[in-house]
């Protein structure tokens, strides 16, 4: 599929935007019964793809093709609802993050993991306004109004309250208030406009918004990056819906790289490909969920 031309047409940088930030509301999916056994069904968070953008167009007309099989993209607003439809097998598979995968692995396998940069891997950034007062480390933060992503996100949520709970700390109290903006690039405006002091955001996207939009992050700084982590995952329920369905999909991600469109859409989300990955790789992510959920227990 040709880019439109015209006053309907998106420029790369502008799907780009709108991909990684979730900044436009999810249309109800079609379907809503999920009846079609034809028909793949692949959930997406809105921190990646989101309804109405030529992007989205891409990404379906290329499974479309690939596999041979319909294909219903279904998208929601947060983590948690995306999830909620994959462990009860009311999707194929979805494309979520480290944390709801390590929350709910007994009842998920993993399907492919995104390379980026030449590894299935990326970070949590902890950044400040420009103008904040110096501070070197996430103990200077104490008092400030901080930004998260989302409760279910690794790098906008679990990473920063898990470096948190090493100290013994909580981020209801460490904090002086927190808020969720549901999107990552929401999280770099809110710091960047001084709604927020300081947010939690990933890496991945802070990288690619400051490769675009150098203006918003240059009003921010990075504190601190996290060490590396698995990038969020495309996962599907442990007893798969349908086995067939599932291993056509599996191909379509793990063959991008060699189709000319799947190319394209790698190119704009910045990605190199997908990789078939071991879960152990979320170890780490599931260390640090442990960690919060203990001193949760004791609080």
């Amino acid at each position: 599929m040709q880019p439109k031309s015209g006053a309907q047409a998106l420029t790369r940088r502008s799907l780009l935007l709108a991909a990684l930030a979730g900044t436009i509301t999810a249309r109800p999916s079609k379907g809503e019964d999920f009846l079609d056994q034809d028909e793949i069904r692949f959930g997406l968070t809105p921190v990646f793809l989101n309804s109405d953008l030529e992007l989205l167009d891409r990404f379906q007309v290329y499974l479309r093709k690939v596999t041979g099989l319909p294909i219903l993209l279904v998208t929601r607003r947060t983590y948690q609802e995306i999830t909620a439809l994959l462990i009860s097998r009311q999707l194929d598979a979805a494309w979520i993050c480290g944390y709801p995968f390590v929350e709910a692995q007994a009842q998920l396998q993993l399907v492919a993991v995104p390379i980026w940069r030449g590894r299935p891997l990326y970070r949590s950034y902890i950044i400040v306004g420009a103008d904040h007062a110096p501070a070197a480390d996430i103990a200077d933060l104490r008092g400030d109004i901080h930004a998260f992503s989302d409760p279910d996100s690794n790098s906008g949520w679990l990473v920063t309250n898990a470096l948190l709970a090493e100290r013994e700390l909580r981020a209801e109290t460490f904090f002086s208030r927190t808020f969720f903006t549901y999107g990552h690039r929401d999280v770099i405006r809110a710091v960047a406009s001084g709604l927020a002091d300081s947010g939690s955001v990933d890496g991945y996207v802070y990288e690619v918004i400051s490769e675009l939009e150098p203006d918003l992050t240059g009003r921010t700084r990075v504190l601190r990056r996290s060490e590396w982590l698995g990038f969020p995952p495309v996962a599907a329920p442990l007893l798969p819906v349908s086995p067939r369905r599932l291993e056509v999909l599996k191909a379509a991600l793990l063959g991008m790289p060699s189709d000319s469109d799947g190319a394209i859409i790698l190119k704009t989300l910045r990605l190199d490909g997908f990789g078939r990955e071991d879960a152990s790789l979320f170890e780490p992510i599931a260390r640090k969920a442990s960690l919060v959920a203990k001193l949760d227990q004791h609080a």
